[in-house]
């Protein structure tokens, strides 16, 4: 073998697997093979001591392409050596504490405070140069506008989207296309924007990791003293567990039962000295700071064999494969199926069936298939849709080859529509499973909403249908008529249009007055003074109801339901522009929302977690040591109780 050859191909290929994950949000690769690449390559250079040019072993962070202002870093922000081995960490740690932290999986950013307030905001770019990001770094949810400490304070931390937000956000974008890939692109492209309105829609958290500097401000040699001034400070700090060489491995145990649960993403663990001056006395490698090195998690693989290709249609047309294998026993649960994502990824694998490959859960948590070692590419892609029958067509999306329907008409674009129609914050309609709305859309009782509200002339046709008896019909007629009354926010979003969340709809029926022609009639210039209504979700709206078609089915669907009119509300804006986060168990109210509702009669907002925007806390429990508690003293925030808080402002 040749092996400078060999260095060049892995340089290209990992090269241009990075660029495609960072700046493309797209993955032209598994984790799982750029870390077997990245690896080989990292073997070779030491075998031959031949580091070619633009190795990214020697390269670090991503090329800075955008056109925000470029700003030089103090110092160069290096990437860290890593390791599968608890073992190695055990020998690494040697006689010293350590902290062992989340590897947090966002946009590193360097933040410099002076006199308290926030001067700039950097991202970690190529590590050398980064983006000046300052006016987006403002909207992050969790980040203090003003601290208490006045001198010149240099952080890093680590910006992120939450699960939960991540699942929200793509919850609203009706094409599946469009939707974004993974929480650490849709971070980046967040906070890389030219203006800060996308940033603070998308709900960014900062979780700080290093203090760089803060002179006079009293601190000792003690990583964990820093984490805890940091905190102090109004700042969220990465989670982490102190350690020794003894303790570590039950340490990162600990870590690993966390992750199911755990809401921020993370692609393994940090280990850091504790002493900071002993750590930083060990000086830095070209690439590597030598005081502290990344876990990343060791995936278990299980070998098994391919059964199928299952072609999963959405409503958007787009069909995806899914590999259907022997079942395999994969941290402690029985997987038998994973997505391959799209058909270039399938065919760089190429899979047949009857392979023999290897599996993984990526990160423990998401089946993927790491490698294919029989390779006999026997897979057919169909040329006709699995649901409807008809044609299909191979789309190059975004550099990668996808499958798609073409059929208008076809089942399963509408599946998913009418799931989305009948769910608990549109109309309600209890008992219409996508399985059973399935069954109805096949024999053609559903081709708009308005059919819902029609099944009763198919109920001879319904009770002869397998599982179908008179009570189960009864259930889905009585349900189906409940939701004829229904509100104005419900059914606007109900009708899927893209980026219409339960929460936009409430805003914009209201900033309309709750008049539906306005609604339906509205100009993207009009929608744009909405808050939190910028012109992608404007441009998607006014799209919408453009189109004749979706104006007509409308019309049919209002003769179905009666649409309740708001109470009006005379009551006192007394809580205009006040932010509240409720916590903890009530007393007056029955639970959290229709305290929320009173709050929002008002004015008020209510949001769920306490941040340098709330004005209060509500809290029965004043002097309880919860995370919220803690958060709203440290930024000064009042903790009221229930009852005094509706003596002051619902009373």
């Amino acid at each position: 073998m040749d092996k400078t050859k060999r260095m060049t191909e892995l340089v290209v290929l990992l090269n241009e697997a990075s660029r495609a994950y960072y700046q493309e949000a797209r993955e032209i690769m598994s984790n799982f093979e750029y870390d077997r690449l990245y690896d080989e390559l990292v073997a070779l250079e030491a075998e031959t001591g031949v580091v070619l040019a633009g190795s990214p072993t020697v390269n670090v962070g991503y090329e800075v392409v955008s056109e925000l202002p470029k700003e030089e870093h103090d110092s160069p922000m290096l990437s860290l050596d890593k390791t599968k081995s608890v073992e190695a960490l055990a020998d690494w740690l040697g006689d010293k504490e350590g902290l062992l932290s989340w590897k947090l999986d966002g946009l590193t950013v360097v933040l410099t405070y002076e006199n308290g307030e926030l001067k700039k905001a950097v991202t970690r770019g190529n590590g050398v140069i980064g983006e000046l990001v300052t006016n987006n770094a403002k909207m992050f949810k969790n980040l203090p506008f003003k601290i208490a400490y006045k001198g010149e304070l240099v952080l890093r931390g680590e910006a992120v989207i939450k699960y939960s937000d991540f699942e929200k956000i793509n919850a609203a974008i009706e094409d599946v296309d469009a939707k974004y890939k993974n929480p650490r692109n849709l971070c980046s492209g967040s906070i890389r924007q030219l203006s800060n309105e996308v940033t603070k829609q998308r709900n960014v958290n900062l979780y700080a990791f290093s203090l760089i500097k803060a002179e006079d401000a009293g601190l000792g040699n003690s990583r964990e003293e820093e984490f805890k001034w940091l905190e102090a400070q109004g700042f969220s700090v990465v989670p982490y567990k102190k350690v020794t060489a003894a303790t570590i491995a039950d340490k990162v145990a600990e870590f690993a039962k966390e992750i199911i649960d755990f809401d921020i993403p993370s692609d393994g663990l940090v280990l850091t000295y504790e002493d900071i001056a002993y750590g930083i006395g060990l000086g830095a490698t070209a690439k590597f700071p030598r005081h502290s090195i990344a876990f990343k998690w060791q995936d278990e693989t299980g070998i098994t064999h391919l059964k199928a290709i299952e072609w999963s249609p959405s409503r958007t047309g787009l069909i995806n494969p899914v590999a259907i294998f022997e079942p395999v026993e994969l941290e402690g649960t029985t997987v038998s199926r994973a997505s391959v994502h799209n058909i270039s990824i399938m065919e760089g694998l190429e899979l047949g069936i009857g392979d023999e490959i290897s599996v993984y859960k990526a990160n423990m948590i998401i089946p993927q298939i790491a490698d294919n070692f029989t390779r006999s590419g026997n897979v057919e892609i169909p040329k006709i849709c699995p649901v409807c029958g008809g044609a299909t067509e191979i789309r190059a999306v975004n550099g990668a080859k996808s499958l798609y329907c073409i059929n208008e008409k076809c089942e399963a674009k509408q599946i998913k529509g009418f799931t989305h129609f009948v769910e608990r914050n549109a109309m309600n309609i209890e008992g219409l499973s996508e399985e059973t709305l399935e069954k109805f859309i096949q024999a053609g009782f559903l081709h708009t909403f308005a059919d819902l509200f029609r099944l009763d002339r198919h109920k001879d046709a319904i009770l002869s249908m397998r599982g179908f008896k008179d009570k189960t019909y009864e259930n889905i007629i009585t349900a189906v008529n409940d939701a004829r009354n229904t509100t104005l926010p419900r059914l606007i979003y109900g009708l899927g249009i893209a980026n219409i969340g339960a929460a936009n709809a409430k805003v914009l029926c209201k900033h309309f007055g709750y008049d539906l022609d306005r609604i339906r009639h509205a100009t993207a210039e009009e929608l744009t003074q909405i808050e939190g209504f910028g012109d992608v979700i404007a441009k998607a709206y006014v799209e919408y109801f453009a189109d004749e078609v979706n104006q007509e089915k409308l019309d049919d669907l209002l003769l179905e339901l009666n649409i309740e009119k708001p109470e009006e509300n005379n009551l006192q804006q007394s809580l205009d522009g006040v932010t509240v986060v409720i916590t903890g168990s009530l007393e007056l109210f029955e639970n959290r929302n229709a305290l929320k509702d009173e709050i929002e009669k008002r004015g008020g907002k209510v949001a769920g977690s306490v941040s340098s925007n709330t004005n209060y806390l509500i809290n029965n429990d004043t002097q309880s040591s919860s995370s919220k508690n803690k958060k709203a003293k440290e930024l000064g925030i009042p903790i009221v109780a229930e009852k005094e808080f509706v003596e002051r402002f619902l009373g």
